[in-house]
């Protein structure tokens, strides 16, 4: 049996902790950090943890784990790619029975439905947006060209019920045809016009309802055609000076849109930490990502089995050090629920054997949780 648990509280505890009330027995109301506190522990391990977890699944029918663990409250989510989607309507059929689970869930917050719609080669659905980042960017009409694929994405999931875009890309690509400018998902080699055209994508993406994730934080517009995290380790060498300038600068742009979440590259960046891939590293997301550009949003890794994580230990070891070094959301993607779930069980454990900090797992939840009840309808 589980206890039926409103989370949203969360969220309002935790704005509240400023108001006044006119009430004479205000002061005998909890203080209201403490019961987000009470609140949050009021969750069992696995449903704490689960409050982290993105899973997936292969082909066009989740299994019935996948809705086990929703109506458990264990999950925060589910990835799509094209391999789930037969057609709209197929996968819109699919997020429904999803929702209808998550109606029987103790955890009363909307699932996060994810895919990358980026447009070009990279989408999740069939349609909408057709054209590249790249060709955006080398139009004369690229403003305008931006806004709309940021529109039309959002409108395409949001038609079959999804609610997060993992788009646009802000890598600012370096020679022509390297890995990132090969299946033209850069705007530019430009700074500058991948900060503005991003940052019309993002708005008008998430005026749709739309929550937009920028990637590959700090950028992987210097990585050569053949260096790939999802396959092997990538070790960008790029100085400090060159990596702020070029490709942390279109991120201030996307932080003052108000994105609402930013995905680490799985490179490693020498000059902010030399021994780890950016989303394992307290460097990068705590220091640079939070601490000098002050994004204040949900963070989300990259698939947990990509490549260039073969010497961090298996799923659970490297999800409980994503956790460490930041990362909110977990991203059990290309794979099947058994990776979600050693994740949320290596998550479980390491946070009641006090290997991950109490408090600071429970903001991470409560950023979440803010995201969550931000898209309910």
């Amino acid at each position: 049996m589980f206890r039926s648990f409103a989370l949203p509280f969360v969220v309002v505890a935790t704005i509240c902790t400023s108001c006044s009330s006119s009430n004479p027995e205000a002061s005998s109301v909890p203080d209201p950090a403490s019961s987000a506190e009470s609140a949050l522990d009021a969750l069992t391990p696995a449903q704490r943890a689960g409050q982290r977890i993105i899973y997936s699944y292969p082909g066009f029918t989740p299994p019935k784990a996948l809705f086990d663990r929703i109506r458990a409250g264990e999950a925060a989510g589910v990835h799509f790619w094209s391999a789930n989607v037969e057609s709209p309507e197929q996968i819109r059929a699919v997020i429904a029975e999803l929702v209808k689970a998550q109606k029987e869930s103790p955890i009363h917050l909307p699932l996060l439905f994810i895919t990358d719609q980026e447009g070009g080669a990279v989408r999740g659905l069939p349609g909408e947006p057709v054209i590249s980042a790249k060709k955006i960017g080398e139009s004369p009409d690229a403003a305008r060209l931006a806004w709309k694929a940021g529109h039309d994405a959002a409108e395409n999931l949001d038609g079959v019920g999804m609610n997060v875009n993992l788009a646009p890309v802000l890598d600012v690509f370096r020679e022509p045809g390297n890995f990132i400018d090969k299946p033209e998902r850069s705007y530019s080699q430009d700074p500058n016009v991948v900060r503005l055209l991003a940052s019309r994508f993002i708005v008008a993406n998430q005026r749709v309802g739309i929550a937009s994730s920028v990637k590959h934080f700090p950028g992987l517009g210097s990585a050569r055609v053949d260096q790939n995290t999802d396959e092997a380790p990538v070790t960008l060498d790029v100085p400090l000076s060159t990596l702020r300038r070029v490709d942390e600068a279109p991120y201030t742009g996307a932080i003052a849109a108000g994105v609402k979440l930013v995905m680490p590259s799985w490179a490693t960046y020498p000059s902010l930490d030399p021994n780890r891939p950016a989303g394992l590293s307290p460097l990068v997301m705590r220091d640079e990502l939070r601490g000098r550009l002050g994004f204040k949003g949900v963070t989300i890794s990259e698939t947990m089995i990509a490549g260039a994580l073969n010497p961090f230990g298996n799923v659970g070891q490297r999800s409980v050090l994503a956790a460490k070094a930041g990362l909110d959301l977990i991203l059990c993607s290309f794979g099947d629920v058994s990776q979600g779930d050693e994740a949320r069980e290596a998550l479980a454990n390491a946070l009641q054997n006090g290997e991950l900090d109490k408090a600071d797992f429970n903001t991470a939840v409560r950023r979440i949780t803010a995201l969550r009840y931000g898209l309910s309808r």
